[in-house]
């Protein structure tokens, strides 16, 4: 009877541990089932700070059905320009907590918005929940389709004053723009107020602008019209849409200073198209929005799409996203951060 009571005795602690262990691994999977029925019946706002048509715009409508389909609900793109996406941004960084409004981040641009203190900056992107990277590519200048000086020593050489087109203080086209004319020493103009990269690069085919500064995607459908000419990639790493172009550090003999300035702004760069979320989020409805932009960002159709459309989806995942974002804003010293927002400041109202 003792050896037989001992028997039973196991069987129960045996069995409450299963039952245990059974319990715990049905937790996820109804927080999972929670998390998906409250976002059936929802739409989910994919928010751009910029102007419909520009990069930015394109990308977010070409991940909007993915989007949909991995979190099972309805995604709309919302435009919301002002600032160079600054305005869009501090929005997000207050909205509600309920998973319902994302926002495609230049990240680059609000970086530098940030570590440059510029005015009206009331996010923190190291506070934001982070779902993943989209793409991040290279950055190209650009001059218009008749311009005599194409090439960075026809700048240098030219002496004169240059007109760059921008939309924010800090939107990838300025402060492109800015760090390029301060490590070449060039003499520059950033105008302001145009409402998206499209405008900016119309503005330079027009002649009103000389140059613009900006994705190597945009640049590609710019170059493909006909509606700009392309300078040089700017940082050290080619563009797959111009494997010809040169560098600028092939193009240019830089010194160890003006060297350091472009690989810093690159660094910045290849922080590329963030997803992001409000603080606040849940734990499981944080993971359900990652786990539903891994799988729409890895969908095999949308990655034939992009490459079809050559706006590529090389995706990074929400963790390696933080942990680079919080790098590029926590890393400079303030030595550095007092230099970058001397060269932002060249920027000037349109």
């Amino acid at each position: 009877m003792g050896r037989f009571a001992v028997s039973a005795k196991a069987i129960l602690v045996a069995t409450l541990a299963l039952l245990g262990t059974a319990l715990v691994a049905a937790a996820p999977a109804r927080a999972q089932n929670a998390e998906e029925a409250y976002f059936k019946s929802r739409t989910v706002r994919i928010i751009v700070g910029y102007g419909p048509g520009g990069g930015y715009d394109v990308y977010a409508r070409m991940i909007a059905p993915y989007v949909a389909k991995a979190l099972a609900t309805t995604v709309v793109v919302e435009n919301q320009p002002g600032a160079g996406g600054i305005t869009a941004l501090n929005r997000i960084m207050t909205a509600s907590p309920d998973g319902l409004q994302i926002m495609l981040v230049n990240g680059l641009g609000a970086a530098f918005a940030q570590l440059t203190e510029q005015p009206g900056v009331r996010f923190d992107l190291a506070k934001l929940n982070h779902l993943g990277t989209v793409s991040a590519s290279p950055w190209v200048w650009l001059v218009g389709p008749n311009a005599t000086i194409d090439t960075p020593k026809k700048a240098l050489d030219a002496k004169r004053k240059f007109m760059w087109s921008a939309s924010g203080p800090i939107d990838g086209l300025s402060d492109g723009a800015a760090f390029t004319c301060a490590a070449l020493k060039l003499e520059c103009g950033i105008v302001l107020g145009y409402p998206g990269s499209n405008e900016s690069a119309l503005a330079v085919t027009k002649g009103e602008m000389d140059m613009i500064y900006v994705s190597d995607t945009s640049a590609n459908n710019y170059v493909k019209a006909g509606q700009n000419k392309a300078v040089a990639t700017m940082g050290r790493v080619k563009s797959r849409f111009f494997p010809n172009l040169p560098t600028i550090f092939e193009a240019v003999k830089l010194a160890p200073e003006q060297a350091a300035l472009f690989d810093f702004h690159a660094t910045a760069e290849n922080l590329g198209r963030i997803l992001v979320a409000p603080p606040g989020l849940s734990p499981e409805r944080l993971a359900y929005l990652r786990d539903g932009i891994k799988a729409a960002l890895t969908d095999p159709a949308l990655i034939a799409e992009g490459e079809k459309t050559q706006r590529y989806v090389d995706f990074i995942g929400a963790e390696d996203t933080r942990k680079a974002t919080v790098s590029v804003v926590s890393d400079p010293t303030p030595e550095q951060k007092k230099r970058m927002k001397e060269i932002i400041a060249t920027a000037e109202q349109k």
